[in-house]
């Protein structure tokens, strides 16, 4: 018997391997039941502490929703709602992989705000384009996304000058993870993002460069190089086909 209540999940990403998305294994898994996620910049502690916080559930069925944000809801946790669960969805996982890139650009000689403000711009035009085959509207709805450049960040150090081998184009990466002592999600789901992302045939240049420094094909300057000398482009969002 389907479940009244529905399936709500709390994980990110693509799963390795497949490359779905958490509702396509939950429809998998439980093909009758109602699905909902519930997502956002939530770092567990500060939750814990019953610091500010701000989440959104997302359903295609608007009581599950409300359910979700009944339950939650709180003086210090806000739960937003929206329609769009995919775009929940591929939101809490590409901004894992652009923690990382953060993390790069943080850690040049003269990375400056510039520098970090274009990758916040261009890596929202990736989670677009990403997001777009599977929109509810026009674009896809974020809801509320976590962003990469808080000081505790758990992916950010990945990429940071101290982690980098004193030889070699890229990082010491079994290195890194073994003094991490935590999981930086955007290592494991970088090589998935971007295999769903060319299955698809979306550009997303900033995951590949992210990609390209983990596995120590490009050295962190280098990558910012390709992506500056990219070609000049206009750009236009155009509604997702019919």
């Amino acid at each position: 018997m389907p479940d009244a209540r529905g399936v709500l999940w709390l994980c990110k990403g693509f799963e390795q391997g497949s490359g779905r998305l958490g509702h396509e294994v939950a429809r998998e898994e439980r093909p009758e039941a109602p699905l909902r996620v519930l997502s956002g910049p939530s770092f567990a502690l500060e939750v814990a502490r019953s610091q500010p916080t701000a989440l959104v559930a997302a359903s295609a069925d608007p009581a599950l929703v409300a359910r979700a944000v009944e339950a939650f809801h709180s003086d210090s946790l806000r739960v937003y709602s929206s329609d769009d669960v995919v775009g929940v969805e591929v939101g809490g996982a590409v901004k894992n992989v652009l923690a990382i890139a953060t993390g790069i650009v943080d850690g040049m000689p003269q990375p400056g705000l510039n520098a970090r403000a274009a990758l916040v711009t261009r890596g929202l035009a990736e989670m677009t384009r990403l997001g777009r085959p599977w929109a509810r509207g026009p674009r896809p709805s974020w809801g509320c996304r976590a962003w990469v450049t808080g000081a505790h960040r758990h992916r950010r150090p990945v990429a940071q000058p101290s982690r980098r081998p004193a030889a070699g184009p890229g990082i010491d990466l079994p290195r890194i993870l073994a003094e991490l002592g935590h999981v930086s999600e955007g290592v494991y789901s970088a090589a998935t993002v971007l295999a769903r992302a060319r299955s698809l045939g979306v550009e997303m240049p900033i995951t590949e460069a992210v990609v390209a420094v983990l596995n120590g094909r490009l050295a962190p300057a280098d990558a910012m190089a390709q992506l500056m000398g990219r070609p000049t482009r206009a750009e236009t969002l155009q509604p997702p086909p019919a």
